[in-house]
């Protein structure tokens, strides 16, 4: 049973973490303690980013106030140059794994497609 449009928020960001978990329970046997980690900086970063994009978006429309679009493109512009620093910092500075760092941005794909998948299959 598909679960209602309303509903949804929520599912996905429990997913998001869930899948998040799974991800670092793969990843721990294999005994690499920086693809671990970067899987987990990965994780944190991208459920972080759809989180704010998730309250940004529902402000944009409950608030009926003039001027809440400019808000919204200004908090876009915020979020991708926060985003942006904070993955910098992650490569440059604290040599975060790159290839744990993409698996682990890749949770909110993986969630949006398994998403995809099962409402195309009922």
């Amino acid at each position: 049973m598909t679960a209602p449009l309303e509903e949804l928020p929520s599912l996905l960001g429990r997913r998001n973490w869930l899948i998040l978990g799974g991800l670092l329970a793969v990843s721990l046997p294999l005994g690499n303690g920086p693809l671990t980690t970067g899987i987990l900086a990965g994780g944190l970063v991208a459920i972080a980013g759809f989180t704010w994009l998730q309250r940004s978006l529902q402000r944009l429309l409950t608030d009926q106030v003039p001027g809440a679009r400019a808000r919204y493109q200004f908090g876009f512009l915020l979020r991708l140059l926060a985003l942006g620093s904070v993955l910098a910092v992650f490569i440059a500075v604290i040599k975060i794994n790159p290839v744990g760092l993409v698996i682990g941005l890749a949770v909110v794909v993986i969630n949006l497609l398994w998403l995809a998948l099962q409402r195309a299959l009922q």
